[in-house]
Order: C-alpha cells, then structure tokens, then sequence
C-alpha cells in the first residue's frame, strides 16, 4: 500500500477521498484473490451466486437487473460458472433465448467456501481496530454512502 506524506492537502476532503479510493481499490484486490485462490471464486462470481441463492431461479435479464450488470457482461460470467458445474441454464419451451438460472448444489457449497475465505480474510485485516474504532468507521462510512447516494454527478 502507498505510503503518503504529510503536506498542506493532509485532512482535505479531496485527500480523505484519494486514500479512501486507493485502500477500497487495495482491498478488493486482496479479498479477490484470496477468495480465488481458497475457493476458486472470485468477488464478481460470488456475487452473482449471492443473488441466485437470495432469490432462487432467476431470468437471466432478471438477474442482469439484480446485479446492476449489462445482460452481455452476465452471460459470460454464466457460462464460466455452468462450465464449473455451480449453475444450471435452461431454456424456455417458447423463447430460446430467455433462459434460467439456477444455483446447484456444488454452487452453494463454493458460495458457501467464498464467503467463508472472504469473511476470514476481513476480520484478520479489520481485526485489529477495537471495538470503538470499528463502530466509528461503520459510522463514517454510512455518511459517505448516505452522501453517495444523495449524489446524482457523475
């Protein structure tokens, strides 16, 4: 991780916002690859599995929508994830093209193993904050989400 120097920006909402970005882009990098290499599942794949296994069967435009992902960018990941055996595509009688999804049983029991690595993996790196501490970045980050989504600038 990047080291920064104390200058004159140090506290500025600018300077908060460019650490922030940088750990958030760090630690996801860190879960995924830990996720991968314990669980063979990646943070994008887990999700999707997250959704299935939340919902049930779902259309694959419908779990597109549920994953605020282009339908293009979902059939990719279903087909890695049907040639793993963790989900099952099938056909509609009178659309061959409208197809469902399904999580297999091999699909809960790696989702199961992801969320476990994931899980581990941020307790150890959270870990070591005390409690207080915990409660006031949970805090904080609220009021940036909150913030977020009051924000329509993009």
């Amino acid at each position: 991780m990047e080291q920064y120097e104390t200058t004159a920006t140090a506290g500025t909402p600018e300077r908060v916002g460019l650490t922030f970005l940088t750990l958030a882009h760090t630690l996801r990098e860190r879960v995924d690859r830990h996720m991968t290499a314990t669980a063979g599942l990646s943070l994008s794949r887990t999700k999707v599995l997250q959704v299935l296994a939340g919902h049930g069967p779902l259309h694959q435009a419908e779990l597109a929508t549920a994953l605020g992902q282009a339908p293009r960018s979902v059939t990719q990941i279903l087909e890695s994830l049907e040639r793993m055996g963790l989900v099952t595509r099938t056909g509609h009688p009178a659309d061959r093209r409208r197809k469902t999804v399904e999580l297999t049983d091999a699909g809960r029991t790696t989702l199961a193993a992801a969320e476990e690595a994931g899980t581990r993996l941020l307790r150890r790196l959270f870990g070591s904050l005390a409690p207080q501490q915990l409660t006031d970045l949970d805090a904080l980050l609220a009021l940036v989400a909150t913030g977020l989504a009051g924000d329509e600038t993009d």
